[in-house]
């Protein structure tokens, strides 16, 4: 356990460099910069604001310098904020951003779960059909068009959640479900398809063979077999969750970190930008480091290799 978790902790410092020297460069030879508005700015104090942010010097110079100073995990000031510094913008968006994921990643595993377990369960009924054909509509429809859908029927129609904003709980269902339910779709069709190979195999006709209720045999027999390929899929479902965020915090108006990083790239807002692009790796990152000691803990045959 001790090696693979500092191996992870390497490969982890190693991709951060990266995505780091990538984003900046790319970033960087985008035509425009922060500065660049509709009334131009006068050369005197221009070239003063460049000197604040070391624009002025070397490209490779203010490669090492922003280096230097986010390996001391100072991200430095936005460039189109005031005085917040990147850090503070990080602090009070995030906790936002991650209230709005959580609870569409428990919507989109316990919605699938209990869709995909009851499907195979019941599997060639009008059960199974039924479900399956939902789970096929969520993944065809993208989460903004399934968000437009739930604003006329649950905020138009029937007036039940608010339009968008934060600070109440209610206000956090609606989107979260939005975002949660393409990816309820997906684990829909991979726990009755794992459900249905797992209901096959002899230890379950052992189970059977012995009297064992059907409810037993479904929730303490084959329900942790069947979770495998679903705690597999949690990693790309969290990449899904925190990029998909940025589109549904827009239409809800939830003050997140995915506002901040729309308009951080239209702005040309570097530091900020930055800022989040790194946040988002090390996010990703420790998920999947999770899932794997899921995987480990779920089937003892797996190695932490």
């Amino acid at each position: 356990m001790i090696g693979f978790m500092f191996r992870r902790l390497l490969w982890m410092a190693v991709t951060l460099w990266v995505v780091f020297t990538i984003s900046f460069f790319l970033m960087r030879s985008v035509p425009g910069g922060p500065f660049d508005r509709e009334r131009a700015l006068e050369p005197e104090i221009k070239k003063n604001i460049e000197k604040r942010y070391n624009l002025d010097k070397p490209l490779i110079q203010q490669y090492f310098i922003e280096l230097g100073n986010v390996c001391r995990g100072d991200l430095g000031y936005s460039f189109r904020l005031g005085d917040y510094t990147v850090n503070q913008v990080i602090a009070e968006g995030l906790p936002i951003s991650v209230a709005l994921g959580v609870l569409a990643l428990i919507f989109a595993t316990s919605l699938g779960l209990i869709a995909g377990v009851t499907s195979a369960v019941f599997r060639g009924t009008w059960t199974d059909v039924t479900l399956m054909l939902i789970a096929t509509l969520g993944i065809a429809l993208p989460n903004f068009v399934i968000a437009g859908i739930c604003i006329i029927l649950f905020v138009f129609k029937l007036p039940i959640f608010p339009a968008g904003g934060w600070g109440d709980f209610n206000q956090l269902l609606l989107p979260a479900f939005c975002l949660g339910a393409p990816y309820a779709a997906y684990v829909a069709r991979i726990a009755r398809t794992s459900m249905l190979d797992v209901l096959s195999q002899d230890h379950i006709r052992t189970a059977r063979a012995k009297g064992v209720g059907p409810v037993r045999v479904v929730i303490v027999h084959a329900l942790r077999g069947a979770l495998l390929p679903v705690v597999s899929f949690l990693g790309p479902a969290v990449a899904g969750i925190l990029t998909g965020s940025l589109v549904v915090e827009q239409i809800f108006a939830i003050p997140g970190l995915g506002s901040h990083f729309v308009q951080a790239a239209l702005q040309r807002d570097y530091t900020l930008a930055m800022g989040l692009v790194l946040l988002y790796t090390v996010l990703l990152y420790v998920m999947n480091w999770i899932v794997d000691l899921s995987y480990a803990v779920l089937d003892p045959r797996v190695e932490l290799e």
